[in-house]
């Protein structure tokens, strides 16, 4: 019996623009409505239900509570809230509670705004034109956004490398969270390169878990916003580099991650690669290592095969890179956070 479809879910900025709505209606109808519906870029028609709403003299807010189907999304669960009051000169945003603000350049919001992204924005200032043409009134509302307890859960996403402070960030290009998607991860990646670049960063370093970055990181002695959550996705990293280059890159992870790397794999998880056991035996002069079991083993068994391993790999990261004038050095970390070779 098949396994039934993960369930999708709706990203920061849907949820943000269906809480715009509802607490429009309010200000200008008068009344909330028990549940909003918004058609997204690319064309679903989500209904969201009221988990919090008031209002006073001039203001009213709506919340949601976002479902992020059955993605780990770590803003799963939280409530975001919109206060709309009345304003002139157009639509403005602000960042209340729990939404963090911009403070380096690189990201598609500039310094002091808050991370409220542009298709977000977008959305909401049709939410604005649209519900403000219903009711005879004209599209002028300073909107602010909240997130109780999101400064607490920006601690567990990358904001505070990419330099946004004090909270999390209203996110979504399509308003639709697809479950276990790569692209939110890859597109991470890539707003780190752009900030390091924009803070003329010369050192970046991208490494596949926790155990590799911190060992690079202190070799290194790099700063937390040079640090690239590369994760499996070295193809994303490089690729990106090759047309976006910065002067320096040093990729570490451990000897199974790597040996991918070098065989050519540019996506680095279980699933969807693995390391040929015969060639890392030829790259040690040992027949024998092709019954090992794990790249680990072989290492184990060929400490030698360490510093082939990093080297191979520095070829295949310079040969994504395709010519970019980026200087590369590949960092093999054991388990335990040695390091093992640095080619």
């Amino acid at each position: 019996m098949s396994e039934p479809p993960l369930r999708r879910g709706w990203t920061t900025g849907a949820c943000a623009t269906a809480a715009v709505k509802a607490a429009l209606a309010r200000l200008w109808g008068g009344a909330f409505p028990e549940e909003v519906s918004l058609v997204l870029p690319r064309g679903e028609t989500p209904r969201f239900a009221l988990a919090h709403c008031a209002a006073g003299e001039g203001w009213a807010e709506a919340g949601i509570v976002k479902d992020a189907g059955d993605d780990p999304d770590v803003t799963h669960g939280a409530l975001i809230v919109a206060r709309v009051a009345a304003s002139t000169g157009g639509v403005t945003f602000a960042a209340g509670e729990g939404v963090g603000m911009v403070t380096k350049p690189g990201l598609p919001i500039p310094p002091g705004e808050p991370a409220i992204n542009p298709v977000p924005r977008k959305m909401m200032e049709e939410a604005v034109a649209e519900t403000a043409a219903h009711h005879g009134r004209a599209p002028d509302v300073a909107i602010t956004i909240s997130i109780p307890g999101g400064a607490e859960i920006a601690k567990r996403t990358w904001n505070g490398r990419l330099g946004i402070e004090g909270g999390l960030s209203i996110l979504g290009t399509t308003g639709v969270v697809r479950p276990f998607s790569c692209a939110a991860w890859i597109a991470s990646i890539h707003r780190g390169v752009d900030v390091a670049r924009a803070t003329g960063t010369p050192h970046v370093a991208g490494c596949t878990g926790a155990t590799s970055e911190r060992a690079v990181q202190a070799h290194y002695g790099l700063p937390d916003h040079a640090m690239l959550d590369m994760g499996d996705f070295a193809g994303g990293l490089l690729k990106y580099l090759r047309r976006h280059p910065v002067p320096r890159l040093t990729v570490g992870g451990g000897p199974g991650k790597l040996a991918k790397l070098a065989q050519g794999a540019v996506d680095l998880h279980s699933s969807r690669s693995e390391a040929d056991m015969a060639a890392l035996a030829d790259w040690a002069g040992d027949p024998a290592l092709a019954s090992a079991n794990t790249v680990l083993e072989a290492v184990t068994r060929a400490p030698h095969l360490a510093d082939a391993i990093a080297a191979r790999a520095r070829d295949a990261a310079l040969a994504l890179l395709g010519g970019a004038p980026v200087e590369v050095e590949v960092v093999l970390v054991s388990r335990d956070g040695a390091i093992m070779a640095i080619a």
